[in-house]
C-alpha cells in the first residue's frame, strides 16, 4: 500500500497515455492487415500492399494533398492575424478592449454545428461559391481563437525588462522586436501553429458544411466508412502519427540543448 500511494500518481498518468495512445496502436496494427472484405475492421492476415501502394484508392491522395494545403494556408493565416491580435491585446489599450478579448474567444466555446450553419447561411448570402476559399475562409476563423489563446499567454509572461535594455542599447522598434520580441514569443506562436494546423487537417464538422463539391481527406473517410474502410486510411493515419511524434521528439531534444547550452 505504501508503493502504491507513492507511485499513484505515475500509476494514472501512465494509464491515461495507455488510454490516449491505445487508438493510435490499432490504427497502426490494422495498417497492415489484409481484410477479407471491404471492411477493415477485423484481423485476417499481415501484408505491406496498402504502405507499397498508399495511393491505391481513388482520390484518396487528392483528398489528402487538399487537406494539406487548406491547413497550410490556415496556419499562416492564423498564425499572422492571432500574433498580431494577441500582442494589441496584451500591450495597447483602446475601446471595446474587453468587448474584443471576450468575443475573439467565442469561436473555442461555440458548438461547431452551430458555427458551421452560421458560415454557411454567411456564405449563400453573400452569394460566394462553396468550395476550397471558403473551407480556407471558415478554418482561418476558428483557428484564430486558438493562436491568440497560445501567444497571449506567451506574451503576458513576457519580461518587459528586456525589451526596454534593448531599447536602452540604442535598438530600434524593429531590431527589438526582430531580435527580442520575437524569439521570447517564437514558443506561443510555434504552439498556435502547430494547434491551427491540427485543427485544420482534422475538422470535419465545419468544412462539410462549407465544402460544396470540394472533398477534404477527413470527409473522404467519412464516405469511405459508408462502403468500407480502405487499409489504405490506416497507412495514411499512421504515417500522420509518426510526424507528429518526431515533431515533438525533434522540438524537445532542440529545447533540451538549448537549455543545456546556456550558462550557468
Amino acid at each position: 500500500m505504501r508503493w502504491l500511494r507513492r507511485n499513484l500518481v505515475v500509476i494514472f498518468g501512465l494509464g491515461t497515455l495507455a488510454y490516449m495512445i491505445l487508438p493510435n496502436v490499432v490504427v497502426t496494427v490494422f495498417s497492415f492487415n489484409n481484410p477479407a472484405g471491404r471492411f477493415n475492421y477485423a484481423w485476417q492476415e499481415f501484408s505491406l500492399d496498402a504502405w507499397k501502394d498508399p495511393c491505391g484508392v481513388a482520390d484518396l491522395c487528392g483528398s489528402l494533398s487538399l487537406s494539406l494545403q487548406i491547413a497550410v494556408w490556415a496556419t499562416i493565416g492564423a498564425t499572422v492575424l492571432g500574433t498580431a491580435i494577441a500582442f494589441a491585446l496584451v500591450r495597447y489599450r483602446f475601446r471595446a478592449r474587453g468587448a474584443v478579448n471576450s468575443l475573439i474567444f467565442l469561436p473555442m466555446a461555440m458548438p461547431e454545428i452551430v458555427m458551421a450553419a452560421s458560415l454557411l447561411a454567411l456564405f449563400l448570402n453573400m452569394g460566394i461559391q462553396l468550395g476550397f476559399w471558403t473551407i480556407l475562409i471558415a478554418h482561418v476563423m476558428f483557428c484564430l481563437s486558438f493562436v491568440v489563446a497560445a501567444v497571449k499567454a506567451r506574451v503576458l509572461s513576457m519580461d518587459p525588462r528586456l525589451e526596454e535594455a534593448a531599447r536602452d542599447l540604442y535598438a530600434g522598434p524593429v531590431q527589438t522586436f526582430a531580435r527580442v520580441t520575437l524569439p521570447i514569443a517564437a514558443p506561443g506562436i510555434a504552439a498556435g501553429a502547430l494547434l491551427s494546423f491540427a485543427l485544420s487537417f482534422d475538422d470535419f464538422i465545419i468544412t462539410n458544411f462549407n465544402s460544396g463539391n470540394t472533398v477534404t481527406f477527413p470527409m473522404f473517410v467519412w464516405g469511405s466508412a459508408q462502403r468500407g474502410t480502405p487499409v489504405q486510411i490506416n497507412v495514411i493515419g499512421t504515417a500522420m502519427f509518426v510526424i507528429a511524434v518526431l515533431v515533438v521528439l525533434v522540438g524537445q531534444t532542440v529545447g533540451n540543448r538549448r537549455k543545456n547550452a546556456q550558462p550557468k
